[in-house]
């Protein structure tokens, strides 16, 4: 029996409940591609996994592989399998867990090729962050010229994309980001920033048609006090938004999907430098534990990716 390195999630909790195992290799079944993972994107789906904020809607037989994208090389080709031969770079979102493993079967459609001006270090963090801030932004509807967006989060992994976005669509844009970020985040095409360890968005932005909430808490709660009367916000920090959504305004829950195609548009975007992908570390799969830490405590300009084999 082949044994490879994994991430599991022993329990729910802390830091400590995550721990670097051996487990059986996985084969590919019809339908799927064996990969050898090279990197993987970390994400706060990991940390709020982790301590059980979604255990109830997304229950886990524990241990449990964490990990929710990848980049990597194609190792071995299931029954039914025709896009994709041994030794081809692919990268994708999982859709569900497992990425954090040396080896991981992946459903063929949900891969998309690896540009080759891409590192798979570069490819790993744009599966779910790209994808899903493209989603998010239209998910209330197309983007036109001329709406006011509001982007909170906007130097991280998501909200970065989401400037971009929303910027080629020719929306104002304006966003919440540290001081230290605002550069940055201006040089991603937002017209305002806001620092919010120093100032309150509401009272700098007002009449928003759509407020992309990347963090979640009282951020979220704060927002519609900034959105005009027919406008939206939708979060994909806080399910609670469900619930909590004010009578006559309008709140939407964004879940991402994997989406190949989408994937490889944008990835090519970056590869010619149409667009921007800030990666913040790349950190050895020893070290994957504290990364997932920093990421629930630590605000971050970009992504972080584990390099399994550094």
């Amino acid at each position: 029996m082949k044994q490879i390195r994994a991430l599991q999630l022993m329990q729910y909790g802390g830091p400590d409940t995550v721990r670097i195992s051996l487990i059986e290799a996985p084969v590919a079944a019809a339908g799927q591609v064996l990969v050898r993972v090279h990197a993987a994107g970390v994400n706060g789906l990991d940390w709020k996994v982790r301590e059980g904020h979604v255990k109830d809607a997304f229950p886990l037989p524990l241990p449990a592989v964490l990990g929710i994208e990848l980049a990597g090389v194609v190792e071995q080709v299931g029954p039914g399998v025709t896009r994709w031969s041994r030794g081809d770079r692919v990268m994708g979102a999982l859709g569900g867990l497992g990425a954090y493993a040396e080896l991981v079967a992946v459903d063929a459609d949900k891969l998309a090729a690896v540009p080759d001006a891409m590192t798979l270090e570069q490819a790993a963090a744009l599966p779910v962050a790209a994808v899903a801030a493209w989603q998010s932004l239209n998910l209330a509807g197309p983007v036109v010229a001329g709406q006011r967006i509001l982007v909170h989060g906007a130097a991280g992994g998501l909200g970065g994309f989401a400037v971009q976005f929303a910027r080629q669509a020719g929306a104002r844009v304006f966003t919440t980001a540290l001081a230290r970020d605002a550069d940055y985040v201006l040089g991603l095409g937002a017209d305002h920033v806001v620092d919010y360890q120093t100032g309150r968005f509401e009272s700098a932005v007002k009449d928003i048609d759509l407020v992309l909430d990347y963090v979640g808490g009282e951020v979220l709660a704060r927002s519609w006090q900034v959105l005009a009367a027919d406008g939206a916000i939708v979060s994909t920090a806080s399910p609670a938004i469900l619930g909590s959504t004010p009578a006559g305004r309008r709140g939407l829950w964004f879940v991402n999907q994997p989406d190949a195609q989408r994937l490889q548009e944008i990835a090519e975007d970056v590869a010619q430098g149409r667009l921007q992908s800030r990666i913040a570390a790349v950190v050895a799969f020893d070290a994957l534990p504290e990364a997932i830490e920093r990421n629930r405590t630590e605000p971050q300009l970009g992504k972080t990716v584990v390099a399994l084999h550094r």
